[in-house]
């Protein structure tokens, strides 16, 4: 740090003042460690902090967030998924760092990888058939998400060459893979049935497949089906004429990265979070945001005010899960990937949402499944399925919960505020004002 004692008093300053401030607590709350973060104010910096914690796999209980003026201050309750709090050095360490150098950068870890963007129309069997191109094409699958909503399927694909390792500079074996999966993807005549694109520049996976359903419009979309598995979301909207904001309450069941979903759909809406509280008691979440357009105005029409709500509820419904949980550990080899996605088309499975990666030569693999028709899958056909790809290897670890009917839904949900209570308008600002004074107030 020499250079830094070489500096004037100035230079000083704005160092300080453009470095985020992290503060990890674990003893002012019983129940969770508190992380603060206290930095000037700069475009996304909310989203930056919401996603060092959703990668760590954190669960966010509480969270006070104030950003008007020229200062950021946010206090976020955390635990680990088993509701612990964090005591793990090594993850302590690194939210610190992340948090206080502009968070981290994830692109070395698809170093020489090419990465497939698709999106077209949901089918059972569609993974199957995408796998089994890229292995007749010599192309091994590294790492990949997939996610369903809407009868709409988004999927990001990091792939390598079996034999070179790197599809970066071979841009005619680039082009027949573009060109096949294309023909895969052609499930109708519509126009935006299919889209394909090759890509080694890398962003976050999560955020690019939010961007990537809201730019197929899949929450224009009516279900195809209203599985038994659903579970209400309920988003509110009305404006704060006096102080400017338009006011969001979103209820929904509490889940990871919930509030990473929710952030990164209104940051790349371009509005902008000024204030916002989130609380969760048992599996309940509710959030309460004030937001502006990054033009400084509120929601200025019902047509937003609508779109608004369609496009955080289908961001919040991506995610959730459907169906059963099984999780596959093995050792990777080539073709892996295609035998386990073609066993689960050939028992009529349907894959609502996939995570794909591979650590040291072993397949770390995650498959929410339903029936052809999204309805819970038959136990006997999960069991047939795991007794061919190897009971050992692939486990079930989640058993789909039980939500409410489709007329109790129709009964809770609404389209405006009509019959539902928002939080008051003014509390988000009075809560702050107290909760925040675990940070010292730069108002």
């Amino acid at each position: 740090m020499e250079w830094y004692t070489c500096l004037d008093e100035y230079e000083k300053l704005v160092i300080r003042m453009t470095t985020p401030r992290v503060v990890i607590d674990n003893a002012v709350c019983p129940t969770a460690t508190l992380v603060k973060v206290d930095s000037a104010r700069r475009e996304g910096i909310l989203l930056d902090a919401v996603q060092v914690l959703a990668d760590q796999n954190l669960s966010i209980k509480k969270a006070y967030i104030s950003s008007d003026g020229q200062w950021f201050m946010d206090v976020f309750h955390v635990t680990d998924l088993n509701g612990n709090k964090l005591t793990n050095e090594s993850v302590i360490s690194y939210i610190e760092q992340s948090l206080e150098s502009s968070f981290h950068d994830r692109s070395h870890e698809f170093n020489d990888l090419t990465v497939l963007e698709l999106t077209g129309t949901d089918r059972v069997g569609l993974l199957s058939e995408v796998c089994a191109v890229l292995t007749d094409l010599q192309c091994d699958v590294v790492d990949a998400k997939l996610w369903t909503h809407n009868g709409r399927i988004a999927s990001l694909i990091f792939v390598k060459d079996c034999n070179s390792g790197s599809l970066i500079n071979d841009s005619e074996k680039i082009d027949r893979i573009e060109a096949r999966l294309r023909n895969i993807l052609r499930g109708d005549n519509y126009v935006r049935s299919v889209r394909t694109s090759v890509s080694s520049d890398v962003i976050h996976p999560d955020r690019r497949l939010h961007q990537m359903m809201f730019a197929d419009r899949d929450y224009e979309r009516k279900p195809v089906l209203l599985s038994k598995t659903d579970s209400p979301v309920m988003v509110f909207v009305q404006n704060w004429a006096e102080r400017g904001y338009s006011v969001l309450n979103v209820q929904c069941k509490d889940r990871a990265k919930l509030l990473f979903d929710v952030v990164c759909t209104l940051t790349d809406m371009q509005y902008v979070v000024f204030h916002a509280t989130i609380n969760t008691a048992g599996d309940k979440a509710h959030m309460e945001f004030y937001i502006r357009h990054t033009d400084g105005i509120p929601i200025s029409s019902e047509a937003e005010k609508q779109r608004v709500i369609q496009c955080l509820r289908a961001a919040i419904e991506r995610r959730a899960p459907n169906g059963v949980r099984l999780e596959l550990c093995i050792p990777d080899r080539q073709g892996l990937l295609a035998y386990v996605t073609r066993t689960f088309r050939e028992n009529g499975l349907n894959l609502t949402r996939t995570e794909i990666s591979t650590s040291r030569d072993t397949a770390l693999n995650v498959f929410y499944v339903t029936d052809a028709i999204g309805n819970i899958a038959d136990p006997e056909i999960i069991e047939s399925v795991r007794r061919k790809i190897g009971s050992g290897n692939l486990k079930v670890k989640e058993l789909p919960l039980m939500y409410p009917g489709k007329a109790e839904r129709e009964e809770q949900t609404v389209g405006g505020v009509g019959g539902a209570v928002l939080l008051s308008l003014g509390s988000l600002v009075r809560r702050n004002l107290y909760n925040l004074g675990l940070i010292k107030s730069r108002s």
